[in-house]
């Protein structure tokens, strides 16, 4: 964008309007942003349009790829403007690359990799996670549409889960699945796993259970350390997913604090390269709630956390959007949520943290999920 800028200021000059409502409808600048820059006074047509340019360039890279992507698509910018063709706008090797996580031979489509999802519903001391089943659904039919091998583990205790990670992390052992109990998500429904799997492009792994900070856990009330979980992964020299995606979303509680709601106005490095990447890259962790609240679970609907990690799924990955973009309108989403426990008003915040080297973009099937 720095290299053409003057070229695309003056193109765009072309219809000032359309380019700033076509930014606003793609997210690129908040609804704050858009206001400002549709009011400002004094300014001819070319001026207006400098401020939406610098205002772009000013949100950093990935913002600048998402703008110029929205210039080389969009049927109605192309039509309008359409000097941008002479404009040289592919994106510059300073600008991270996405990982499109879709792969195919000739024999058709094949997985993008697994998704492996551990359902603790029922607890040894009686207590019933009731509604994480249509969690484990949701995730299913959004997974599976995004071209994943679902598979799922029921009811586990923490050495369990510690064997099931284990097992999925390097896939060497796999007579170990059928002690496990692993099922397979197909036709809508979970059925007996359906052969050997294997790593593809990505990795996912849900973890739906109950938690206190820092960990989760198993059916026996043992706690199972969220580094830990996240280290049995970690690249190695034989890892099968060293340099590849893994995406970890956990919905359990993380303390026994309520979030309560306040009033808001408005709700480098260098560049050598080299061979070796550090053993905790390539990671995203997507928890329900921060350390030390409660996440909030409906009986029958799901919890709010993966209900709407599904919904945005399912709206945005058709755009093209990235998993990290994604989940940042996850967090927006149920920060506006509001319950009540006993009387209290309740609110929740996810939390989000990577160290994906990449954008990560989930490709769909045809079709809804």
């Amino acid at each position: 964008m720095q290299r053409n800028k003057t070229l695309l200021q003056s193109t765009l000059c072309g219809d000032n309007v359309l380019i700033l409502n076509k930014v606003f409808e793609k997210k690129l600048i908040t609804e704050r942003e858009y206001n400002n820059l549709k009011s400002i006074n004094k300014e001819d047509v070319e001026g207006h349009v400098i401020k939406l340019v610098d205002k772009i360039m000013n949100k950093g890279d990935e913002t600048c790829q998402d703008f110029l992507h929205l210039l080389q698509t969009d049927e109605d910018i192309k039509t309008t403007y359409p000097k941008l063709k002479n404009i040289q706008l592919s994106v510059t090797r300073s600008l991270p690359l996405p990982i499109q996580a879709s792969s195919s031979n000739e024999g058709g489509i094949q997985p993008n990799g697994l998704c492996v999802i551990i359902n603790n519903e029922t607890f040894m001391d009686g207590k019933v996670r009731r509604g994480t089943n249509n969690d484990a659904e949701s995730l299913a039919k959004v997974f599976s549409w995004l071209n994943f091998r679902v598979l799922m583990c029921k009811d586990q205790t923490k050495d369990q889960m510690v064997q099931t990670l284990t097992c999925f992390a390097s896939l060497r052992d796999l007579s170990q699945l059928q002690q496990l109990d692993v099922k397979e998500w197909s036709n809508d429904v979970f059925t007996d796993l359906q052969g050997d799997p294997q790593h593809g492009d990505a990795f996912i792994c849900c973890v739906l259970s109950h938690g206190t900070k820092g960990v989760v856990s198993g059916i026996d009330s043992k706690s199972l350390s969220i580094q830990e979980t996240i280290t049995t992964f970690k690249a190695t020299g034989k890892s099968p997913l060293t340099g590849k995606p893994k995406v970890f979303l956990i919905q359990a509680c993380q303390g026994r604090q309520m979030q309560r709601g306040v009033l808001s106005e408005d709700l480098q490095a260098d560049d050598s390269q080299s061979p070796f990447i550090p053993e905790d890259a390539d990671f995203l962790v997507a928890l329900a709630t921060v350390e030390d609240y409660k996440a909030m679970r409906h009986p029958i609907d799901g919890s709010w956390f993966i209900q709407s990690l599904c919904e945005q799924l399912k709206e945005r990955c058709p755009r093209g959007e990235d998993i990290t973009t994604i989940l940042h309108h996850v967090n927006n989403q149920v920060s506006l949520k509001e319950g009540f426990i006993q009387h209290d008003r309740a609110k929740q915040m996810p939390e989000v943290r990577f160290t994906l080297r990449k954008r990560l973009v989930l490709s769909p099937q045809a079709g809804s999920p």
